[in-house]
């Protein structure tokens, strides 16, 4: 562990420095709930703060076209408010947010419904876009289930809050996709080979793993969290030193348990550095059968799950990750995202959606169905250009990083 909190950096980090800015404030705070419509994100007034709510609890707060659009809105309004010192995300029930509404993806997309797929995902990067390039300070409450895009749209913020209830993962290769909103940034960012592991794999980490890993700032107890949030709620302010001062309060001190994965981090950086995912797969077999540690078979295994051009795909992309910025990890994102849903190479987005969602018999036919069959044409497909008909992501980089 401590070979790994030497590879972090000294200080609580994020995506992007932030700058101070001195702003008026009304005094009055108040619970801002507009029409029946937009109940999905509700929002709550504070003295010098905002609070966007993802309230779809029984999705596990999955979030659909029209909540991104929402939330857009509302950060962009937030942004330009001299009232506002910062803002705070945070979800109803039992979750953050479990990622995007995949089913209702799935379904949009049968039913030949493509733009309004293609509209999710450009909305989406755009939002993870301005989170990670927001002039105020953010807070992300990550509190029960955070998976998928729903890290992608906590992570790029200043603060992000876990607790004892958090439950991180990028399932996405599993599911025949890729991890996507970022996350062959903030993946290929962290120590060593871990970034690849959890990608490859899906496997989870709990709230004491993200901080001791960089992923979060801070680390709450759950039953302290209604406190933390009240203080929060009363500062008034736009410092964030004064901010992260209010979260120290209440935060506790943890490290992960013996049985974490990041008590392997030396294994992971041996097996998964390999260039190519049949190398890391070969290396994971030797160690299997020489060693007694149970890791090894359990790490093939979640491996083997996943789709094999999806796990080809995957490794570029965090690869590529590790060398671009935000805009640029998300331009390429889109790009093999859009590819993903059009089957032009592979159905295996709607085959992953379909075994584990819908028909729920976790027995997905992959196409192609073993990595050998994987060809580097097929890959390279997905990080190529869009054609004509598909214009890029773009995304307001002159317009905001500037200013930065």
């Amino acid at each position: 562990m401590q070979r790994l909190k030497a590879l972090l950096p000294a200080s609580r980090c994020s995506f992007r420095r932030f700058g101070s800015h001195s702003r008026g404030f009304s005094a009055q705070p108040d619970y801002i709930r507009h029409d029946d419509s937009q109940d999905q994100i509700l929002v709550e007034g504070r003295a010098k703060s905002r609070a966007a709510v993802l309230n779809r609890p029984s999705s596990l707060n999955a979030l659909t076209t029209s909540m991104v659009a929402r939330l857009k809105r509302l950060y962009d309004s937030w942004e330009e408010n001299s009232d506002i010192g910062f803002v705070l995300m945070k979800g109803s029930g039992r979750a953050l947010c479990s990622g995007a509404d995949v089913v209702r993806l799935y379904h949009l997309l049968n039913e030949g419904n493509t733009e309004e797929a293609k509209q999710f995902f450009k909305m989406l990067y755009s939002f993870v876009y301005l989170q990670g390039t927001y002039f105020k300070p953010h807070v992300a409450i990550m509190d029960g289930i955070t998976m998928g895009c729903g890290a992608g749209i906590s992570l790029p913020g200043m603060f992000r809050v876990v607790t004892d209830k958090t439950l991180f993962a990028n399932p996405e290769a599993q599911m025949g996709f890729h991890p996507d909103a970022g996350a062959s940034y903030y993946l290929s960012h962290l120590p060593g080979y871990l970034g690849e592991y959890l990608a490859l794999t899906g496997d989870k980490l709990n709230g004491a793993e993200m901080i001791a890993c960089g992923l979060a700032t801070h680390y709450f107890l759950n039953e302290r969290l209604t406190l933390g949030e009240e203080r929060l709620g009363k500062l008034i302010t736009d410092e964030p030193a004064v901010i992260e001062a209010s979260l120290a309060d209440y935060g506790d001190l943890v490290y992960p348990n013996k049985r974490s994965v990041l008590h392997k981090i030396e294994a992971i950086d041996s097996c998964f550095s390999h260039d190519t995912v049949e190398e890391i797969i070969d290396s994971l077999e030797r160690e299997a059968a020489v060693s007694c540690d149970e890791w090894y078979t359990t790490t093939l295994k979640k491996i083997r799950e996943a789709s094999p051009l999806s796990l080809k795909v995957t490794l570029q992309s965090i690869r590529e990750g590790r060398f671009q910025t935000l805009d640029q990890c998300l331009v390429r994102e889109y790009r093999i995202s859009l590819r993903g849903i059009s089957k032009q190479v592979s159905s295996d987005f709607f085959e992953g959606v379909r075994a584990r969602l819908v028909d729920k018999d976790f027995a997905p036919k992959w196409d192609p169905p073993s990595l050998k069959e994987v060809s580097d044409d097929m890959v390279e497909l997905y990080f190529s250009p869009l054609n004509e008909t598909e214009s890029e992501l773009e995304l307001p980089t002159a317009l905001r990083e500037p200013y930065m």
